[in-house]
């Protein structure tokens, strides 16, 4: 009889790469365009798989799930494309959304852009330092829970906290006092 594991998903193994694949690619594709915009999602999501794969050896169920891996690889990528993500957002702060009303498909387009974002809350967001913006981002866009943040970064779980807690501090006082998280937002 197979022993079950309350609380977390079954292990998924490396060894079917086509099903962590189809189990995790639209949902890196994602992460990834929130971030970076749609031109370079599919590039950077490609990326991540093409990594996980070469690297499928390395990986150690027993420090992470296959999901909080491809999201810690996917941010790494993210990381290479810093400066590109930051200057996007600064150059959002400095022009105003456009006036006409869009259509679906630019409806669409924005909302899994990082240029959507509101201008303030770009310009706060590009401040945060990178781990701190990596903390907040994998919360907000990925919704992974301080374990899996932690796995994903390579970090200790109280530093996860922490940067948050300080990125929150940051967010709320460049925008005037408002929570742009939400307590909904957090997971432990």
């Amino acid at each position: 009889m197979a022993a079950i594991r309350l609380g977390r998903p079954p292990e998924e193994s490396m060894d079917d790469f086509d099903r962590v694949f189809a189990a995790h690619f639209q949902e890196i594709h994602r992460y990834v365009a929130q971030r970076l915009g749609p031109d370079h999602a599919e590039d950077v999501a490609a990326e991540t798989f093409l990594t996980a794969y070469r690297k499928r050896d390395r990986y150690d169920p027993g420090r992470a799930g296959v999901r909080t891996w491809l999201y810690g690889i996917a941010t790494n990528l993210v990381g290479k494309h810093r400066r590109t993500e930051t200057r996007a957002l600064r150059a959002l702060r400095r022009h105003d959304p456009p006036s006409a009303d869009p259509g679906p498909e630019e409806r669409v387009a924005e909302r899994v852009s990082a240029q959507s974002l509101r201008p303030a809350l770009a310009h706060a967001v590009a401040a945060l330092n990178a781990g701190e913006r990596d903390v907040v981002l994998l919360v907000a866009l990925a919704g992974l829970t301080h374990d899996e943040i932690a796995q994903a970064l390579g970090i200790s779980y109280g530093t996860v906290g922490s940067r948050l807690s300080r990125a929150r501090r940051k967010l709320r006082a460049a925008l005037g006092g408002t929570d742009p998280m939400g307590a909904d937002h957090v997971r432990t």
